[in-house]
């Protein structure tokens, strides 16, 4: 059936064996520009239940193609070669209808789906359980996939199931014959009236109406992108880069999906601190001089992408390479992300000459520093970053100094004092001064307590929060709140070994056996400690066992643990002033005696 809606717009209707013989043939297409698969395991499992009760699933939005496509394009996920020409676009629907083709032909590599054969009663209040369920699967290195259930026709039968691959619409006939005498163990009545039961069902698939809004030839492309990100009904909206992507194929030719999937190979590690498309679509906008906010996005020369994309890929690799040198690896311990596209976009202005660009990288070193300590960015983080970014280009081209940009300005962002760092929580939460600090312990080189390895980006997966004042004494025998106990001054990352290892051990204890066992004695473990910007003499303290009285051991861990906190605290203090001034690790500042 078809309906003119006017505007060169048709409303029509076709069902999912129809959908699925153009997608066979690849007369149905995707461009070039929609994004990838998006659905999780329940949508797809909703969307097949819908099916099965005759439930609405919504309409598509497709593009008549006459003698030459618009957009580049390509199969849907797990649809074979095309082998016919061309003649629709998929604009909206490629969730739903990826979702019915794979669950159908059974191709999702970690997912079966199954019906329950008898419809299921209603609960207490009227409402009908799913009538699909979903089986998580695997492969063995015996290369059997599991669970082994889930692949034999009979223990299937027995649980009220059958697969969502004998639905598929086609004939399947021989095939579903197969699996219903395998299910009833032979008994030929039992068989023909499953099969039955089943056909049923097929046809209900088969002729279930998905129905579209047809564009029809010669609509402008623009026109079709404009629909296209208006009309777009899937469970997973549009974001930002979707629409950018498909205005940027639009706009020069190209795919932004491909040109990301280069910089990932270029810079592997990016994805362990941000999304790589929002990095680049702040980056971008930084560069344009907007803020890095999504209504900036919007506003972006794509043109401009596409001619100063190598730069662009230089200047988010660039910002990387920074945050690696100075040891922050990943997001869980990122104190801000708001560095890394205001990084990525200064690139360009990064001059190369000796003495020159040794300057402009000890005022990154500063800037990045800044960022992660003062309170620059807990507020209007776009808007400030844009001004950052001016002024900082200005001072690498020579056009103003340092005191011109913002987050230098020491009476507005003072760097943390010592109160402050008292307070900072526990580094795990997203706390920034509790990340910055756990993060100049890392600048220090982090080594194990015990096994002297320095935390690297491979090694810090191995490395566990460790409360230098162990949790278990300052709770016992300190009865310190939690908020007390887990402080980021009375923290340091060690590995799972060395933190189990010392367990519960009051600190004289412990540092007395990395002492003992050490062959270099307490010179190494001193050095060790100070990696972690943790000073020897106020941690070495215990006894508290040998104290007669509760409340002579909760003072004494109460006093030393206070006079630990604050010892650590002016040596983080010192250090991070010195990065603050773009001084690379200065790990005298720890007094260790």
């Amino acid at each position: 059936m078809t309906f003119t809606t006017g505007d060169g717009v048709e409303a029509r209707d076709r069902n999912i064996e129809s959908w699925f013989q153009r997608i066979q043939t690849g007369q149905v297409r995707l461009p070039r520009f929609q994004r990838r698969e998006a659905w999780d395991e329940e949508n797809v499992a909703g969307l097949l239940d819908a099916v099965l009760r005759g439930l609405p699933i919504g309409s598509t939005l497709v593009l008549e193609i006459g003698d030459k496509e618009p957009f580049i394009t390509r199969p849907l996920a797990g649809a074979p070669l095309p082998v016919e020409r061309c003649r629709e676009h998929l604009l909206d629907g490629q969730q739903r209808l990826t979702a019915l083709w794979k669950s159908l032909h059974d191709i999702y590599e970690d997912l079966t789906f199954f019906v329950h054969i008898n419809e299921p009663e209603p609960d207490e209040d009227g409402a009908l359980p799913s009538r699909v369920m979903r089986v998580k699967r695997w492969v063995h290195r015996n290369r059997q996939r599991y669970p082994v259930w889930a692949d034999e026709a009979e223990q299937i039968f027995e649980r009220g199931l059958f697969p969502a691959f004998l639905l598929l619409p086609g004939d399947i006939s021989g095939r579903r014959q197969q699996w219903c005498d395998k299910a009833v163990k032979g008994d030929l009545k039992a068989s023909r009236d499953l099969e039955n039961l089943l056909r049923d069902l097929q046809e209900r698939v088969k002729n279930f109406n998905l129905p579209l809004l047809l564009l029809e030839v010669g609509t402008k492309p623009a026109t079709a992108l404009d629909v296209f990100v208006k009309m777009n009904t899937s469970a997973v909206p549009l974001n930002a880069f979707d629409i950018i992507v498909a205005q940027f194929e639009a706009r020069t030719g190209k795919s932004m999906h491909d040109l990301m999937v280069d910089l990932r190979e270029k810079c592997p590690t990016l994805e362990a601190y941000a999304s790589p498309e929002q990095i680049v679509l702040q980056a971008t906008a930084l560069r344009s001089d907007r803020t890095p906010a999504q209504a900036s996005f919007y506003q972006l020369d794509l043109s401009d992408v596409d001619t100063s994309w190598d730069e662009i890929s230089a200047g988010v690799r660039w910002a990387v390479q920074v945050m690696e040198e100075e040891c922050v690896f990943d997001n869980q311990r990122l104190p801000t992300v708001t560095a890394l596209p205001l990084l990525a976009a200064l690139h360009k202005y990064l001059p190369v000459a000796l003495d020159a660009h040794g300057n402009a990288r000890a005022m990154i070193r500063s800037y990045v520093w800044r960022s992660f300590v003062t309170t620059r960015y807990e507020n209007a983080s776009s808007t400030r970053s844009l001004q950052d970014f001016r002024a900082l280009r200005d001072v690498l081209q020579g056009k103003a100094d340092r005191s011109k940009v913002p987050i230098f300005r020491d009476e507005d962002y003072p760097l943390p004092q010592i109160d402050d760092l008292l307070r900072a929580g526990w580094p795990r939460r997203k706390e920034t001064l509790a990340r910055a600090i756990l993060a100049a312990s890392i600048k220090g080189g982090a080594f194990d307590i015990a096994d002297g390895n320095q935390a690297t980006r491979e090694r810090l997966r191995a490395r566990e929060y460790h409360h230098i004042f162990p949790d278990s004494l300052l709770t016992g025998d300190g009865s310190l709140p939690e908020g007390e106990r887990s402080r980021a001054l009375n923290c340091v990352l060690i590995t799972m070994s060395t933190n189990r290892n010392i367990s519960a051990k009051e600190p004289l204890k412990y540092l007395r056996e990395r002492i003992d066992k050490a062959d270099l004695g307490e010179t190494v473990v001193r050095d060790r400690l100070r990696s972690h910007i943790v000073p020897f003499n106020e941690l070495n303290v215990g006894g508290y066992s040998l104290m007669k009285s509760a409340e002579e051991r909760r003072e004494r861990v109460k006093i030393d643990y206070e006079t630990f906190l604050r010892a650590r605290a002016v040596a983080v203090k010192t250090a991070l002033a010195a990065l603050c001034e773009g001084l690379n690790w200065p790990n005298e500042g720890v007094n260790d005696g």
